[in-house]
């Protein structure tokens, strides 16, 4: 999960990459970064850390240009370096630099390709470096001195027939324009959009639209599976479909608690989406306990919110506002390590005794993943006087890693992997779960106006969409992603941070 963005505009456009990337920075907390272009020139600023950390004064001045990209990022494997901070850039052809989010499934094999046949060389572990170097690649056997949007399209095609997994994309060709482009099952999300101002028409292309609303552009559309847009950098627009057999089918974990609640994704309120995941979760509680002693309905703030407000309605109990949360605390479902998550619940949330005390409360929230938050949420109910403790999940039992660029713990991290609900409650000291059922989740989110047909629900179900996901490929991954891996990992990259500076 990490944001992206690029804009084409008529004037210096840092300030607005700066305001995009704070808008997305939900996305990702480890790192960010910004490219702009300015006479066949590129300025380039990013670092490990927040978008307000990682930008000052001084950065900000010297990041000129009418074009530009940003990048947020969360890491899906292995390093926090800085070194792996995007946009990534590569100088032939043309001077390209790239963003990325989602993960290619197909990394190590590229790998080999770029080095033995493209004859270029990969200087970090990111995949988004991989993408970059076969857009670049593709982009540069065409041949042409100045490449038009046929070429930029044909080299996204290739992209396409080479690459595998969940990707949305942006990169800018120095000079020349701004390419954003999503995979062929469009798992990971993408819009563009406009904005009209005294000097023309000025475009954006980012990972959620509540980043085009925020900065005053009008969101076109996503782009569809496999579709690209250039955008050259005197203003024209141009789209393509990219590939041969595109299917729409994005990942509904956005929906569920990666995405802002105001972001339109594929032409689904993510926000009345998450209402109807509130509908779904009380008809089930009233099917399986119709004599519920529910007194109180309280969120797991923030994602959760929506949801179980709708959920008490539906039941007829109270909602209240139980927790209060320190803003200034990080996501814990993206922060690396056991102890860093273990630690920060407590930091983030404080109970608000008198709305627990001597009541039977629900406790609602987007997912259970881990399960290390909701156990300690839990305990804190209890320290401040509930009754008794419920526990609903507006998602199903999270069950399997993710591989398309979500950093879904290993399968043995996994509260719900190989046990019964039953048991996943006794082991966060719940007096009884509700999950949401599959069926229902994907009727939440495709069952409005816009109708979704399929979706990526592999964390929920195993069935990886790609159809290239074996046994030998998770147990890889699981090393990669298991925490022990990632402090050793940290561990040595803060090291080489350190001798570097």
């Amino acid at each position: 999960m990490c944001g992206i963005v690029g804009i084409v505009g008529k004037s210096n456009v840092n300030q607005a990459l700066y305001d995009a990337l704070t808008v997305l920075q939900h996305r990702g907390q480890d790192a960010a970064g910004i490219v702009t272009s300015h006479d066949g020139r590129l300025f380039l600023r990013k670092d490990n850390g927040l978008v307000r950390d990682v930008f000052q004064q001084r950065h900000m001045q010297r990041l000129v240009g009418n074009m530009g990209i940003g990048h947020i990022r969360y890491p899906t494997a292995g390093s926090s370096s800085s070194a792996e901070a995007q946009p990534f850039y590569v100088n032939s052809p043309y001077g390209i630099t790239l963003a990325h989010n989602g993960n290619l499934t197909n990394v190590d094999q590229l790998t080999k390709e770029i080095y033995e046949s493209d004859l270029r060389h990969v200087n970090t572990s990111s995949d988004s470096e991989v993408l970059l170097n076969v857009f670049a690649h593709e982009l540069a056997v065409r041949g042409k001195l100045q490449p038009t949007e046929e070429d930029v399209f044909a080299a996204v095609s290739k992209v396409h027939e080479r690459c595998r997994g969940g990707y949305a994309v942006v990169a800018m060709v120095t000079g020349y324009g701004i390419v954003g482009f999503r995979d062929p099952n469009a798992i990971r999300p993408i819009v563009f959009g406009q904005r009209h101002t005294d000097e023309g028409v000025e475009y954006m292309i980012a990972s959620e639209s509540v980043s085009l609303d925020v900065l005053g552009f009008t969101l076109i559309r996503d782009l569809a599976p496999g579709e690209a847009v250039y955008i050259t950098a005197d203003g024209k627009l141009f789209t393509r479909q990219c590939a041969d057999a595109p299917k729409l089918a994005p990942c509904i974990f956005e929906y569920v608690y990666l995405a802002r609640s105001d972001s339109l994704m594929d032409g689904v309120s993510v926000y009345k989406a998450r209402l109807r995941m509130g509908e779904k979760l009380a008809d089930k509680i009233l099917r399986e306990r119709p004599e519920h002693d529910i007194d109180v309905v309280i969120p797991i703030p923030d994602t959760s919110r929506t949801a179980a407000l709708e959920l008490a309605n539906r039941l007829g109990v109270k909602f209240r506002e139980g927790f209060v949360k320190n803003r200034y605390i990080g996501r814990t479902f993206i922060m690396p390590g056991q102890a860093a998550r273990k630690k920060s619940v407590r930091q983030k949330l404080n109970a608000i005794d008198l709305e627990f005390r001597g009541k039977n409360v629900m406790l609602v929230d987007d997912s259970i993943v881990r399960g290390t938050t909701c156990k300690q949420i839990i305990q804190m109910a209890r320290e401040a006087g509930a009754k008794n403790v419920y526990f609903c999940s507006a998602a199903p039992a999270v069950r399997y890693p993710n591989v398309y660029g979500i950093d879904m713990p290993s399968a043995h991290e996994l509260i719900a992997h190989n046990r019964t609900t039953e048991e996943v409650a006794e082991l966060i000291g719940a007096d009884w779960l509700i999950y949401q059922d599959l069926e229902d989740l994907v009727d939440a989110v495709g069952g409005g106006k816009v109708k979704i047909d399929n979706f990526d629900c592999a964390v929920f179900d195993g069935n990886y969409i790609t159809g290239d996901i074996d046994e030998a490929y998770l147990h890889k991954i699981e090393q990669a992603r298991n925490d022990l891996s990632k402090v050793k990992t940290n561990a040595v990259s803060a090291i080489i941070d350190l001798y570097n500076n």
